[in-house]
């Protein structure tokens, strides 16, 4: 686009209507195959795995950028189920008007305008697709850590293969350091030093497989997920419960208000990806029931959780020994701390299965929505394709997992996770805001589900999110310069690409529109 056209700050402003929306998405053919245990389990398979597996012991002890919250890690819980509940109940009531695969996009699309959407599904893209590469590196962490167990049964080059094979370059760098390793033991390509995550890959590439297949079969898979690592999270709770000493809680807050604000940013990453749910819109049966009771359901059950493992997790080693904690596999290594070894392989074996379902819904939501913005134009169009026998959106499953093969080769884990963060909280005070605005420009619309005590509640959700990231940008240099460069990124995309595409669409549309009103007045007039 060389120069900014008459109209176009109306154009970018243009909104899509609720009716032409839920009249597209129950004629793309997407089967609906879910009801409501099938989005509580996928919203489960989601929440509970990264927070509990490796989040909750960075949350708590912090790292070398930020302090953590101690034992009052469970008031940071608390708080970041409580800044959930606002956001989830605008989602739920969006979720209900207007049952469509694009989330908090298309949401935004109906009452804020085509540049709100765009960024907002920049946003989620970048939510989904960096959290696929978190996850899939903890999920080959703890793959080591299990066959740790299998010692002198394995070979060795399984049990401890060439770092270089199993992290990105960073890291690699840093193990080599630790272990006393020779650099040079990592090979170069035309003089790059390289190093690659093969087992973070591998699960990637399973899950876009079993995606492919449909809907319904991911829903399988995920209560199949969600059994196992729900029986090992029980088994450390009531096993470690014993070990609990009241003396450890003391000091409650080592690191004041600073750090339970900075904890519930931190352990807001257990929570991300509930949002997720809504993208089962379109697939689900009577959404304007489901999606509700699957978003609250997933919060509460998913809350509970953290807080009986926090209390149990924090009860356990002193604060004063917080330093000695692995935060990549901290609730293992709290078991191995207590001598219980044999707790510590049934909890890496739950990991593998609670980070396989994170990974298989996050995935799925990410999929959607490109599909969506592929759908308004704002994406190429061949990213609409769709399986011929699972209906699915094969080619964005796998053209995702060929970017985030790549982009793990040079994304560090815990910037990673801050971006997600970032992302998350941005979209949450974006849809809190739509909700708003929706009151007043679809008052008619039918709302199934309507957000309680509003505007109150939507406020409050754009407030607390807020504040979450002004409290916790200080002491999260990186991410905080590296989210808005991110913004600005998808901005010239959009102006490059998305804008004027729309309006290749817009004119396209108004020709046939012409050539319809023009053919039957031709009609009329042989009449």
């Amino acid at each position: 686009m060389d120069k900014i056209p008459i109209g176009f700050f109306s154009n970018i402003l243009k909104k899509r209507s609720p009716k032409d929306i839920i009249a597209r998405s129950k004629s793309d053919g997407i089967s609906k195959t879910l009801d409501w245990y099938d989005i509580i389990v996928l919203g489960i398979s989601v929440v509970i795995g990264s927070g509990i597996f490796v989040m909750i012991g960075e949350a708590a002890c912090g790292n070398a950028e930020h302090v953590g919250a101690g034992p009052s890690l469970v008031i940071s819980i608390i708080l970041a189920g409580i800044a959930c509940i606002f956001p989830a109940l605008c989602y739920a009531e969006f979720a209900a008007a207007i049952p469509d695969s694009g989330s908090s996009y298309t949401y935004i699309y109906t009452t804020m305008g085509e540049f709100a959407a765009w960024i907002t599904g920049w946003v989620l893209i970048l939510e989904y697709c960096i959290t696929n590469i978190t996850i899939s590196v903890a999920w080959s962490g703890y793959l080591f850590q299990f066959l740790e167990g299998f010692s002198g049964i394995l070979p060795d080059w399984i049990i401890h293969p060439p770092v270089w094979l199993v992290n990105d370059y960073n890291t690699a760098v840093l193990k080599c350091q630790v272990m006393g390793i020779n650099l040079d033991s990592i090979p170069t390509i035309f003089g790059i030093p390289f190093a690659i995550n093969l087992p973070a890959i591998f699960i990637l590439l399973i899950i876009a497989w079993i995606l492919t297949r449909g809907t319904k079969e991911s829903a399988k898979m995920a209560t199949l997920m969600v059994i196992v690592k729900m029986a090992v999270i029980l088994l450390f709770v009531l096993v470690c419960a014993f070990y609990v000493k009241p003396s450890n809680w003391i000091p409650f807050m080592p690191n004041g208000i600073n750090g339970v604000i900075l904890g519930t940013f931190i352990i807001f990453y257990a929570y991300l990806g509930f949002d997720a749910l809504a993208t089962t819109a379109e697939e689900t049966k009577n959404p304007q029931k489901n999606i509700p009771i699957g978003m609250i359901g997933t919060l509460i059950f998913a809350s509970l959780v953290y807080c009986a493992v926090a209390i149990v997790f924090t009860g356990v080693i002193p604060v004063e020994q917080y330093g000695i904690v692995d935060i990549h596999a901290p609730i293992a290594h709290i078991a191995r701390l207590i001598h219980q070894d044999w707790i510590a392989g049934f909890i890496s074996l739950g990991a593998i299965a609670g980070l396989t379902s994170v990974l298989l819904v996050l995935q799925y939501a990410n999929s959607r929505i490109i599909f969506a913005m592929a759908r308004d134009n704002f994406l190429p169009k061949i990213l609409r394709k769709r399986h011929k026998k699972y209906k699915t959106p094969y080619l964005i499953i796998w053209s995702c997992v060929f970017i985030l093969s790549i982009l793990g080769i040079f994304i560090d884990m815990s910037v990673a996770a801050q971006l997600c963060i970032f992302g998350t909280l941005t979209c949450f005070i974006l849809v809190c805001i739509g909700i708003l605005i929706m009151r007043k420009l679809y008052p008619d619309i039918e709302r199934p589900f309507k957000v309680p005590f509003c505007p109150w509640f939507p406020i409050a959700g754009i407030v607390i999110c807020l504040l979450l990231m002004i409290k916790a940008m200080p002491s999260l240099e990186k991410s905080s310069i590296l989210f808005p460069i991110w913004l600005l990124f998808g901005m010239i995309i959009y102006i490059m690409y998305g804008y004027d595409k729309n309006r290749e669409a817009e004119e396209k549309d108004r020709k046939l529109i012409e050539k319809f009103n023009k053919s039957r007045e031709e009609k009329n007039d042989e009449y």
